[in-house]
């Protein structure tokens, strides 16, 4: 046997050299190395995209500014809608207070001055329990007139020449008055107040029609709108009508 194939026999086994040539370890790296190199772009944009998710992301001061902000309208809306509620409630009651029990007057004329001026605003009282010297409003022809009770159901009423009035044969004493006179009397004096009305004169008597003129009369209890009690107009006569 040859010398060579000799060698080749006797060389032990598992040591045949198995490593890929030198070329082609060099393609698998250039290889290997585009490959990655590919890759880069992606990763870089899976990189900004992440960088940007991070800029984009709220910080939690500013979700609690925007909660808070939230919290605030939902507070406002509340408020507010409590406010309208009340204002309507309130206005409501004061309207219905103002008809069925309180209206609010304006004084026309001057048939109640000095005690009430033209132009005056003033408060009523509705009651049935009336007194003589009290300030009454009462329905007459569609309109309201304002005058002074004077004397009820059954009393005798009379007056002078000096516009002296008499109840019941006592003079009155009328501080209110500040011209008396007999005015425009028609009916015949004295006269006796009929049943469920009242006799009522204006405190200025020289120009007043009242129960002195039968185009007036006595007014009846369905006549009677109240007593004025407050005057709130001008202000520097607020206070109590006397």
């Amino acid at each position: 046997m040859r010398e060579n194939d000799k060698d080749m026999l006797t060389g032990e086994p598992g040591s045949a050299d198995t490593s890929p040539p030198e070329e082609t370890k060099g393609a698998a790296t250039t290889a290997y190395t585009e490959q990655n190199t590919k890759e880069t772009p992606q990763q870089e944009d899976i990189q900004n995209d992440s960088e940007t998710d991070k800029k984009k992301r709220p910080e939690l001061s500013e979700l609690e500014s925007e909660l808070e902000r939230e919290r605030y309208k939902t507070r406002y809306r509340s408020v507010f809608r409590s406010t309208v509620f009340t204002l309507v409630t309130v206005a409501a009651i004061a309207i219905l207070v103002a008809t069925l029990w309180m209206p609010v007057l304006q004084i026309y004329g001057t048939s109640m001055t000095p005690t009430l001026n033209d132009g005056d605003i003033v408060l009523s009282y509705k009651t049935s329990n009336l007194k003589r010297g009290d300030v009454v409003a009462f329905y007459y022809n569609n309109r309201i007139l304002v005058k002074r009770f004077i004397a009820g159901p059954g009393d005798w009423v009379d007056m002078d020449d000096q516009g002296n009035v008499y109840v019941n044969g006592d003079l009155l004493d009328e501080p209110y008055v500040s011209d008396k006179s007999l005015g425009e009397t028609n009916i015949e004096l004295p006269y006796q107040v009929p049943d469920s009305r009242i006799f009522v004169l204006g405190d200025h008597r020289t120009v007043s029609i009242d129960s002195r003129n039968s185009s007036v009369g006595c007014v009846s209890n369905d006549q009677i709108v109240g007593e004025l009690i407050f005057r709130v107009w001008p202000l520097k006569g607020f206070g109590l009508v006397k």
